[in-house]
């Protein structure tokens, strides 16, 4: 036989429950993709504007959680334009162009401030 014995109540745990059901989780992912989006367009190396401009987000929820997916929708004859300026590329006449780290450091921030948000709701 197995018994268990406590004393004191468990209305802490309770209402950490009750507050983590309540609270948005939606308006937080959507403040942090809309900080994203502008973040890399402010950090994104500019020849035309045209990719800086370019950036948009999504947010996707599943049961295990939730993503925020950053989007470059600049392309050129299939070709990622943002991503090409990230990772570099090779030119037409057999030289390479370095790649720009841009997106992590953009990102960093954004990540850091919704984490620190997040940990904010969870000991609240």
């Amino acid at each position: 036989m197995i018994s268990f014995k406590h004393r004191g109540s468990f209305k802490n745990i309770e209402a950490f429950f009750k507050r983590s059901k309540d609270f948005k989780y939606d308006e937080l992912l959507h403040k942090c993709g809309e900080t994203g989006v502008a973040a890399l367009a402010a950090n994104t190396p500019i020849g035309s504007g045209l990719t800086a401009d370019s950036w948009d987000y999504e947010v996707e929820k599943g049961a295990g959680g939730a993503i925020i997916r950053w989007i470059n929708t600049n392309e050129n004859e299939g070709v990622n334009i943002a991503l090409i300026l990230q990772y570099g590329h090779g030119t037409g006449t057999g030289g390479y162009v370095e790649g720009i780290d841009y997106i992590n450091p953009a990102l960093k921030p954004v990540f850091d401030a919704m984490a620190d948000q997040l940990w904010k709701e969870v000991i609240k």
